[in-house]
């Protein structure tokens, strides 16, 4: 039997090496993290709503980088591009004297304009309402693999989220990690690990903020490309 050579390991095992660290720097330069909202204005971002407002009467961006939403008219923000798989990483904070009913989310997989109510379009809701973030919600006829918390011809549709409500005190930042990835779709609150679904569809799409008549603040909203 013909036994390798020590130099022939050697080889091996330096190829071996190299394929590693190539395959690490490739994974490394394929994770690209951007901003997706720069602190200063709302620049790559669009209002759309039934009464064709300006975007400067419903936001305004503060000295500090934090972005001051009215709320009204009830509508979107929408983000230029068409996304696939990435993390959203985005932090919301309600007014400490916030009404009960306050209430926001935060859209992924948009495919499309109004048309639920000639107001809200095909895609998911990440639920930012006050004790329900952490529920996701098939919107337009968006729809996931999940059983739904709610009939299925509920006027809003919901699968509520799987723990007990991780949100802050009202007037504390609170943040979302959103995944979505190969028609899989993540998200924790406050690092608390809240929902998942899979066979997503719209599997892809843009990104968007909603606004439903309650003002509140945004900052740090990011978007890491995934493979």
């Amino acid at each position: 039997m013909k036994l390798f050579t020590p130099s022939f390991i050697r080889l091996s095992i330096t190829a071996c090496i190299a394929l590693l660290f190539t395959a690490s720097n490739l994974a490394a330069q394929e994770l690209v993290t951007k901003s997706i909202f720069n602190g200063k204005d709302l620049t790559g971002w669009k209002l759309i709503t039934q009464t064709k407002a300006p975007l400067v009467q419903v936001c305004s961006v503060d000295k500090e980088g934090v972005l001051h939403v009215k709320g009204k008219p009830v509508g979107y923000l929408l983000y230029d591009g068409t996304y696939v798989n990435y993390r959203l990483h985005i932090e919301w904070r309600w007014p400490v004297a916030a009404v009960k009913n306050s209430n926001g989310g935060i859209l992924v997989h948009i495919a499309s304009g109004p048309i639920d109510r000639d107001t809200w379009p095909l895609c998911f809701q990440f639920q930012t309402k006050l004790t329900r973030a952490g529920d996701i919600l098939p919107m337009a006829g968006a729809h996931f693999s999940e059983a739904l918390s709610t009939a299925a011809d509920a006027k809003t549709p919901q699968l509520d989220r799987k723990k007990d409500s991780s949100e802050n005190p009202l007037g504390q930042w609170n943040s979302y990690d959103i995944e979505c990835n190969h028609g899989e779709m993540s998200c924790s609150v406050n690092g608390v690990a809240q929902n998942h679904v899979s066979q997503t569809n719209p599997a892809s799409g843009q990104i968007g903020v909603q606004l439903e008549g309650t003002p509140y603040e945004l900052r740090n909203i990011s978007l890491t490309i995934l493979p």
